[in-house]
């Protein structure tokens, strides 16, 4: 779009996401579904994908009341196959926003991982991302438009705090260079492509993880716990729709001018 036109644009146009077709991963839980939410809020029609279909089920129930479309697509995001059947089943509906969030969080020593473990993280945290995009990116260009990408990182890939996600810190780091390698390639053919690096953020998995840890009173995690909040400037965990409201100025005209960025949610945990 022409600078001129955005300066035209409204801040209530500018926020609005109306006409737009968002395809969101890992949408049933947590960030996901914050974000799917507040899209749909914005005015943006859905495509919603996860291995949970009872949770694609309860979102789709929950969004109806901000009247958009919304298709669910449950889809095992860790098998190519899949990923290609599904983009192949939307083609039609032409997304132009990609959000990139679904991924496993799973505690293992490095010593204890194999390598059946480490395909699976990578397939769903980083090869799933990659051929997203590369999906995104070819139908956009065949029709002759760019559009939005919105990855989410981790801040466990910048900095790496916690003992047993090395295989989590380097998918998440794939991630991060992805976006920016995509960025460089594609920003004057249509496309922003950014990058959201969240912190400790209060989904349900980290709420059960947190649970188990002292129930099983596993010191370990607890101390983590301990030193992650002494270190966090503003002394609480964020929640999913923090990062939401984030990934819509991501997805709108309000950041017509941001690309390749790495954008921390974190409550100020990097600056430290």
């Amino acid at each position: 779009m022409p600078v001129n036109e955005f300066k035209k644009k409204s801040i209530n146009d500018l926020i609005s996401l109306k006409g737009k077709t968002a395809l969101i991963t890992g949408a049933a839980s947590g960030i996901g579904r914050a974000i799917a939410n507040i899209f749909s809020e914005s005015g943006s029609d859905l495509i919603l994908v996860d291995i949970n279909e009872d949770g694609l089920k309860d979102l789709k129930e929950e969004l109806k009341k901000f009247n958009t479309g919304v298709i669910t697509m449950n889809i095992d995001l860790s098998k190519k196959e899949e990923i290609v059947s599904l983009w192949k089943n939307i083609a039609d509906k032409d997304p132009d926003i990609l959000v990139n969030n679904a991924g496993i969080y799973i505690f293992k020593d490095f010593l204890e991982t194999d390598i059946d473990f480490l395909d699976l993280t990578l397939n769903i945290n980083l090869k799933s991302v990659y051929l997203m995009c590369q999906e995104f990116i070819s139908l956009r260009l065949k029709k002759g438009k760019g559009g939005t990408i919105i990855n989410i990182g981790s801040i466990e890939a910048i900095l790496p705090f916690a003992k047993g996600l090395v295989h989590y810190d380097i998918s998440k780091a794939g991630v991060i260079a992805l976006t920016r390698a995509l960025a460089r390639e594609y920003g004057k053919k249509g496309f922003k492509i950014n990058v959201i690096v969240p912190g400790g953020i209060n989904t349900k998995s980290i709420e059960k993880l947190k649970k188990e840890a002292l129930i099983k009173f596993k010191g370990e995690v607890i101390q983590i716990g301990i030193s992650y909040f002494t270190r966090l400037p503003l002394g609480r965990m964020g929640e999913p729709e923090e990062v939401a409201r984030v990934a819509l100025f991501l997805a709108t005209d309000l950041s017509s001018y941001v690309h390749g960025a790495l954008i921390p949610v974190d409550g100020g945990f990097l600056s430290t």
